[in-house]
């Protein structure tokens, strides 16, 4: 069975903008057949945006944990291994929490969700 960790816009849309997401990452997404992680990178990186005002989250702790519970998708620890594996990875792209992202769907063997195009660049499986 495939594994699917959706990186921090998918999550963040999948949750509260469902109509952003591509119609393929809504239907794996509603269907409930398949594994769904999200980061702790990526709560990390909504904490972050919320408290520079990038995000209008009003208690970024407690939506977070609704928003995991709304899609039933458990999160992923950042693992030794998979900091290893970002020093692995090439430099093509130079966002901290996306790189981590890579590494750990690299070293789970999981397909990274996303919309970002660089990342698509990495030899990661990813959809969109």
């Amino acid at each position: 069975m495939v594994t699917y960790l959706l990186d921090t816009a998918p999550f963040l849309w999948a949750v509260a903008s469902p109509e952003k997401l591509s119609p393929a990452v809504r239907r794996l997404i509603e269907s409930r057949k398949h594994p769904l992680f999200v980061s702790v990178a990526s709560l990390w990186e909504v904490v972050v945006k919320a408290q520079k005002g990038l995000l209008q989250l009003e208690d970024p702790p407690r939506w977070l944990e609704a928003g995991l519970k709304s899609i039933e998708a458990e999160v992923l620890p950042i693992k030794a291994a998979h900091v290893y594996q970002v020093g692995r990875l090439p430099t093509i792209h130079k966002d901290p929490f996306d790189r981590v992202m890579l590494a750990q769907a690299a070293s789970e063997g999981w397909v990274l969700v996303s919309n970002d195009e660089t990342v698509c660049e990495y030899p990661v499986a990813t959809v969109w």
